[in-house]
């Protein structure tokens, strides 16, 4: 069964839809647009995801996940990368690795000095904050990920179905080679309703209301010998980033 394209919201309603329906999809011009730059600024990213580490961290012993991880705090226009810290979740919303301290390889210094990294997150962060009629400062943590197929299968949501913890979550397409499946799905948090759809093109923008909706990704599949999956996730939390109590 072919999974469909996103229906795009328009970027006048992204702040009510995703108070309405829990979720917005932007395509990679108006992502363009929110950030401020040229579809070519944000392009210029696009090469660090050739220089991701593995996780060295999977409990289901994949090979499978690559990434980067760092923190942020957005306040306003004022964007400070916080000193490098551990990624944790609690079980409640990450049954398969909650619990655990891990701290992954940071995003390379070259890479946030890129004026695409403080637009994209700037422009986002406003998105954010429109939503939620407040103007909280954001604790925002970023992973670059990519899903190969190093083990046959890769697996982008290996926890299944879930929620993250936070206020919002973006997820952004970079890129997608010779490989089938990766589908995205959201499931009303109270209620019987859901969507899918595949992400295709560079910069297509997924931003969900973690409160509202659940998510995953299905598993990805070569066309041939070998493919992967791109993404960058940001997560925005309004009160703190997430640690162990």
């Amino acid at each position: 069964m072919t999974s469909p394209a996103p229906f795009y919201t328009h970027p006048s309603q992204m702040a009510e839809a995703l108070r309405k329906d829990g979720y917005a999809i932007l395509p990679p011009q108006d992502v363009a647009a929110l950030a401020g730059v040229p579809l070519a600024t944000l392009n210029q990213l696009i090469p660090s995801w050739e220089g991701l580490e593995p996780d060295l961290y999977m409990k289901d012993g994949g090979r499978y996940r690559r990434r980067r991880h760092s923190c942020f705090i957005l306040h306003g226009s004022e964007l400070q990368q916080t000193p490098h810290r551990a990624h944790w979740q609690p079980l409640e919303y990450n049954a398969l690795h909650g619990g655990m301290n891990r701290l992954f390889e940071p995003m390379l210094a070259e890479t946030v000095a890129l004026p695409a990294w403080p637009a994209l997150l700037q422009g986002l962060g406003q998105l954010c904050s429109a939503a939620r009629r407040s103007s909280t400062p954001w604790y925002v943590e970023a992973h670059q990920f990519r899903i190969d197929t190093t083990d046959g299968i890769g697996r982008p949501t290996p926890e299944g179905a879930h929620r993250d913890g936070v206020d919002f979550v973006a997820v952004i397409l970079i890129g997608r080679k010779d490989i089938k499946g990766g589908e995205s799905r959201l499931f009303e948090a109270d209620g019987p309703n859901g969507k899918r759809f595949t992400l295709s093109e560079p910069w297509t923008l997924l931003l969900l209301d973690d409160a509202a909706v659940i998510h995953e990704s299905t598993p990805i599949q070569p066309l041939q010998h070998y493919g992967h999956r791109d993404t960058l996730v940001l997560t925005w939390r309004s009160n703190g980033f997430q640690g162990q109590p």
